[in-house]
This record gives structure tokens, C-alpha cells and sequence, in this order.
């Protein structure tokens, strides 16, 4: 439920941008501002905390990681400037990134190496269905409680998950390991090439998948009807690819998983560059889109569990900031497209990216395509009782 309160926060915020800045009187664009103070944010805690709580319970930083993420939610909520609506998008990343690469953790330590991919999918599978609902869901609470209104019911949610989580989260205490060796996963070749890999393999999905609006556009110019559907099939394909692809990425291997998804966000592409003047083909081209682009990210999040060993908390925490780098770079580079060659270049360029992704992958990879899922030299956690308090 946490990656669900999580990813509605990310889905809700974006519809909500016109009314935050009319009632702050900002630009929409400083009003924008905030998302990307969250990805800042999250980018430069996450590896931070890792370290800086490494020696703790797992099931103690994931609680006083949601409850931060709630009060940056109260402060967003019922902050009466900018700048404190600012101040609580910093701490809800804060929270946000204590919250979820721990969450990752303890589904790595707890799962067995042959179910681990499922393990992580089932984590992640909170954001592939905020996906899905994030988007009706702020658009149902704003219309009737306003913009504030949406982030208290975000934060009503981070109180009850938060609750949750103490309740039924296993105590966990990682593999012990001094602060000098966590802070070299910084300098490890083999982490560097995998968080490289992390950020890489999502820029052709936010190429594309941030600006559904303008792809919509061509096909069906200012029918804001359609824009919407667009976005539930996309979203429905996000939701859909997360449930698949952990038993893929289990059977298969983590490695040949994200090869074949890159392949077919690809030829899929290519489908999308030739069909764009068609609505249905762009909303099924969109489906696949959404199918598998997202999803690459749980085979990956594997790959780095594994070459982490007893480090795998930073490296999944650097790995976590790695993919809002690729989101934020992806995002971009499609803002470039958009305004120096239009719309209708969005799906070719996002097709030569994913080549190029290929290869990057192909060339940086470590392990044997039959062995990436296997659960490497580390010592395995153990499910502890809390001592009392």
C-alpha cells in the first residue's frame, strides 16, 4: 500500500498544477517547481539515509519514513505560501525515499532467490496501480474538496498505511556493514554500469509517456475526451506489465527480460511512428507502451539487489534515485522533441533511444543472461524480533 500512497502523489500532483498556482499565485511553471523539488530530493536522501540508517530495523525506518512522508504531506496540504508548500514536497521526498528502497530491501531479503522478482513486483505494485487510478482520482477529490482537499486524502492514506506498516511489517535487520564499505558501492565499477543501467532504461517510456497529451494530439487535436482515455489505457498497461513480469523476470532471467522489453518498446515505437494519425492504433500502441516500459524497472531493481550483497539497502536507494534522474532526463529530452521537431517525432526518437539502450545493456552486463537472477555471494537476513522497548 505505501508504493500506492506514493505513486498517487506522483500521478495526482500534475492535474492539480493550475489550481496550486492560481491559489499561490505562482506561475504554472514555478508551480511545476515542486515535482521537481521532490525528484531532486529523492535523488540526493535516498543513498543519504541508506547509509545513514543501515545498522537499524527495516521495519522501524519504513514507519518513520511513511509518517515523514505524511507530514510533508500536512505541510503541502495546509501550507499557506510557497515556500511551505515547497518545504513539504522536501520532506515528503525525504520520507518517500526512506520509505521505499527499504521496502524493496525487505522483499529481496525475505524472498527466495527464485521469487524475488515477484517479490519486488508485488512492491511495486502500488505505483503501476496509482497509475491507473491517480489520475481520476485527484480529478474526483479537487473538483470536490480542491487541490488541498486531494493532499489530505493523500495524507489520510499515508496515516493509515503508515499504521499498517508497523502492524504487519516484519522486523528485519540487514547484514551489518561499516559505513566505509556501504559508501563504496559509490565506487564499485560493476554498481556503477547497473545504476547507469537504472536510469537508461526508462527514458524512452517518459520520452513518450509525458506527453500522451501532445501524441493524442495528432489524431485527435483537442479532444480532451480522448486524451483521457489515452491516459487510463496507458495507465491499465503500466498496471497490467507490473503483475507479468516478475514471473517472467524469475523464469527467464532479469537480464534477457529487460533486453526483450527494451526490443519490443522498439518495435513498438516504430508501430506508434506509422499509426499516430489514428486514434485506436495510438491507444493500443500506448497500451504496449505502458505494458512494458514501466516494468523494466523490477528486473533491474533484481540485478541491483544481487550485485549489492550486503550493501543491497544503498545500492537499491542509489538505484531509486537513478530512475527519477532517467524520468527527469527522459522527460526533458521529449520536451526538446516536442518544441524543435513536434509531436510526431516523440516515437521515432524514442525508438533509436531504446536501441541505443540495448546496447549499453548488453555491453555493461556482468552476468551470464541464465544466471542474472541467481542470489549472488551475500549473507542472507534474518527476520528478527524487535527488542523491547
Amino acid at each position: 500500500m505505501g508504493t500506492f500512497v506514493l505513486g498517487i502523489d506522483g500521478f495526482v500532483l500534475p492535474g492539480l498544477l493550475p489550481a496550486i498556482s492560481a491559489d499561490l499565485q505562482v506561475s504554472v511553471a514555478a508551480a511545476g517547481q515542486l515535482m521537481t523539488a521532490f525528484g531532486v530530493t529523492y535523488a540526493v536522501g535516498s543513498p543519504v539515509i541508506a547509509a545513514l540508517t543501515g545498522r537499524l530495523d527495516r521495519r522501524v525506518v519504513i514507519c518513520v519514513g511513511m509518517t515523514v512522508f505524511l507530514l510533508g504531506m500536512v505541510l503541502q496540504a495546509a501550507g499557506p505560501t510557497y515556500g511551505v508548500v515547497m518545504s513539504g514536497q522536501v520532506v515528503a521526498a525525504l520520507g518517500a525515499a526512506a520509505f521505499q528502497a527499504n521496502a524493496f530491501a525487505v522483499a529481496g531479503a525475505l524472498a527466495a532467490p527464485e521469487r524475488r522478482s515477484r517479490a519486488f513486483a508485488l512492491i511495486a505494485a502500488g505505483t503501476s496501480l496509482a497509475a491507473v487510478v491517480g489520475l481520476p482520482f485527484g480529478l474526483l477529490v479537487s473538483q470536490l474538496w480542491g487541490w488541498r482537499g486531494a493532499l489530505w486524502a493523500i495524507a489520510a492514506l499515508a496515516t493509515v498505511t503508515a499504521v499498517l506498516a508497523g502492524l504487519f511489517v516484519p522486523s528485519v535487520i540487514l547484514p551489518t556493514t561499516a559505513l566505509r564499505e556501504r559508501l563504496a558501492v559509490l565506487v564499485d565499477p560493476r554498481i556503477l554500469a547497473l545504476l547507469t543501467v537504472s536510469a537508461l532504461i526508462i527514458l524512452p517510456q517518459y520520452l513518450l509517456g509525458s506527453y500522451v497529451s501532445a501524441l493524442v494530439d495528432i489524431s485527435s487535436p483537442g479532444d480532451n475526451a480522448a486524451v483521457a482515455i489515452a491516459l487510463l489505457v496507458y495507465g491499465v498497461g503500466v498496471f497490467v506489465g507490473n503483475r507479468l513480469v516478475g514471473r517472467f523476470a524469475d523464469r527467464f532471467s532479469s537480464l534477457t527480460v529487460i533486453v526483450v522489453g527494451l526490443g519490443i518498446v522498439v518495435l513498438n515505437s516504430a508501430l506508434l511512428s506509422a499509426v499516430q494519425f489514428w486514434l485506436l492504433p495510438t491507444l493500443a500502441a500506448l497500451f504496449i507502451l505502458g505494458l512494458v516500459g514501466l516494468s523494466l524497472v523490477v528486473p533491474q531493481q533484481n540485478r541491483v539487489f544481487v550485485a549489492g550483497g550486503d550493501t543491497a539497502v544503498v545500492a537499491l536507494s542509489l538505484s531509486g534515485a537513478m530512475n527519477h534522474v532517467g524520468a527527469a532526463v527522459g522527460a526533458g529530452a521529449g520536451g526538446v522533441v516536442l518544441s524543435g521537431a513536434g509531436a510526431r517525432w516523440l516515437a521515432p526518437t524514442a525508438g533509436a533511444l531504446a536501441l541505443c539502450v540495448i546496447a549499453v545493456v548488453l555491453i555493461t552486463a556482468t552476468e551470464h543472461p541464465h544466471r542474472a537472477s541467481a542470489p549472488g555471494r551475500r549473507r542472507r537476513a534474518r527476520p528478527t524480533r524487535a527488542p523491547p522497548v
